[in-house]
């Protein structure tokens, strides 16, 4: 094996070196060896830079996923660019957020998909909208209009003139240099961009490759969305280093996962507890396939011990568990040797180099060299975010136990999480506050079997206004993407308050019927 790559170009570099004729991606009917899907970052990197995007420059995803997604993220920081992906269920408005404050110099976004047209949803929120390039990824069909470029279209502007140029900018980038922005919403009510360097998302992805044992005889099946760190850095970088297989899907459903074990051989599925509670009980389970699987990982919700003894009986050879978040990718994880109970009842043990302690009032807080560098044109967050000691303040509350491992035992902030989904009750305050009658509001997550958490929100309403669940669900709908959508509207006189006027959302969770 050749020297470990510190930079995501470089990690494609040797990944056509060593696994060459290995499979890639395989993507329905497109298959990609490793040597091919370099000769197709090289395309799209020398499209991008014949169409003026410079190194540095901001390349927006907003597509599900597929292969097209890899060779955009891959091109795109093959020319110098960082990438900033998008919440695939995020709304027009959203999304138009996050494409001005980047400044993004090009956009690679999906047509028409499950009846929804994204870009013209960004033009609804801006008709005077303009970015350089806008790359089409076609997934129900082309959808023609001005301006726009088809993804295969895309890649055919690169000359040979371009491919050299962006091999040299693939050698120039530097571990320091930032690879991507991801977005994470906060309590704010505002999102804020996340910002990493190459090194540090090659590092989380080799420690979890590493945690995971993935190696070239693995196809691993990505259902975890593109544009989150679980699919993107715990996906498809970890695939990169270590010649596992990119099996995407771009849109969940059980009766096709289990056929996608069957044909392709699956041995990493990662997921939510509900999708291995549900294979697990598939009344047609016996008709696929499923020896290969290998490795199951997990997280976002707490797993039973019952489930994990079943899965490892039934399914897999080792379950594990981990903690993360945008901010710091993967911070803790099991081991393939943990045993069932450890898997269940924590969240593994450090790995990337992390320092785990527990702070004042029994927060989560994390240092190390794979801590994001900062929150982008955000300051005062970012220090709020990372002390002066280097430690991130996670807003979790857990424990450590004498062996090193963590237990997430609450939350310290508000944040739910919505069928693997963040969900933070101040953005739908703060959209809540702009309709009209609303005199205050309080969200919060409650128990629901099949996602985890749901939103139910408390309001109180101006005398008159006249307000109804339906109304008030309608108006969300049309502000904020869909998992943010609280399940259920209460209205009440007013909201209970501690002395200071905070409100008292531990009262309210009380209420469970």
């Amino acid at each position: 094996m050749t020297e470990q790559p510190r930079t995501i170009p470089s990690a494609l570099i040797r990944a056509a070196e060593e696994f060459g004729e290995r499979a890639a991606i395989a993507d329905g009917d497109t298959r990609l060896t490793f040597a091919q899907l370099h000769q197709r970052v090289r395309d799209f990197a020398g499209a991008l830079i014949n169409r003026g995007v410079k190194a540095g420059d901001r390349v927006v995803i907003w597509s599900p996923n597929t292969y097209h997604w890899v060779i955009a993220l891959l091109g795109a920081q093959y020319a110098g660019a960082a990438i900033i992906p998008i919440n695939t269920r995020y709304t027009g408005t959203e999304a138009l957020d996050i494409i001005e404050r980047v400044d993004a110099a090009a956009l690679v976004v999906v047509g028409t998909f499950l009846k929804a047209d994204r870009y013209q949803q960004l033009l609804d929120a801006n008709p005077d909208l303009s970015i350089p390039t806008v790359i089409q990824v076609p997934i129900d069909g082309d959808d023609d209009r001005d301006g726009v470029i088809e993804f295969e279209d895309f890649l055919a502007l690169a000359t040979d003139a371009a491919r050299t140029e962006a091999d040299a900018r693939a050698a120039k980038v530097q571990p320091d240099d930032v690879s991507d922005i991801l977005f994470t919403s906060g309590t704010t009510g505002r999102s804020k961009g996340a910002i990493t360097a190459h090194r540090q998302s090659i590092a989380v992805a080799k420690s979890w490759g590493e945690c995971a044992e993935v190696t070239t005889d693995d196809n691993f099946l990505i259902i975890s969305p593109f544009f989150h760190t679980f699919g993107y850095k715990a996906g498809i970088l970890v695939c990169l280093l270590n010649g596992a297989t990119i099996v995407p899907v771009s849109v969940f459903n059980i009766d096709d996962t289990l056929a996608l074990v069957n044909s392709e051989k699956i041995s990493i599925l990662p997921g939510a507890p509900t999708i291995y509670q549900t294979i697990l009980d598939h009344p047609r389970r016996s008709e696929y396939d499923l020896s290969s699987l290998r490795i199951a990982i997990t997280g976002a919700a707490p797993v039973p011990v019952a489930l994990v003894e079943r899965m490892q009986a039934e399914l897999f050879d080792a379950v594990l568990t981990a903690y993360g978040l945008t901010e710091a990718v993967v911070a803790t994880m099991c081991r393939t040797d943990d045993d069932p109970v450890t898997v269940s009842t924590s969240s593994g043990r450090a790995t990337a180099d992390f320092e785990v302690k527990i702070g004042d009032q029994g927060e989560i807080l994390l240092r190390g060299p794979n801590v994001m560098l900062g929150y982008l044109d955000d300051p005062e967050s970012t220090a709020k975010a990372i002390d002066a000691d280097g430690w991130l303040h996670t807003g979790d509350v857990g424990t450590l136990d004498e062996r090193g491992y963590l237990d997430i035992t609450d939350r310290l902030k508000d944040m739910y999480v919505s069928g693997g989904f963040n969900v933070y009750p101040a953005e739908i305050e703060g959209m809540l506050a702009r309709l009209p009658g609303v005199h205050e509001s309080a969200a919060i997550g409650i128990p629901d079997h099949r996602m985890g958490e749901v939103g139910r929100v408390y309001i109180a309403q101006l005398d008159g206004a006249g307000l109804t669940e339906e109304s008030v669900i309608a108006f969300l709908k049309e502000k904020i993407a869909g998992f943010k959508v609280p399940r259920e509207v209460r209205f009440v006189d007013h909201l209970p308050r501690n002395p200071s006027g905070k409100v008292l959302k531990t009262v309210l969770r009380e209420e469970q019927s």
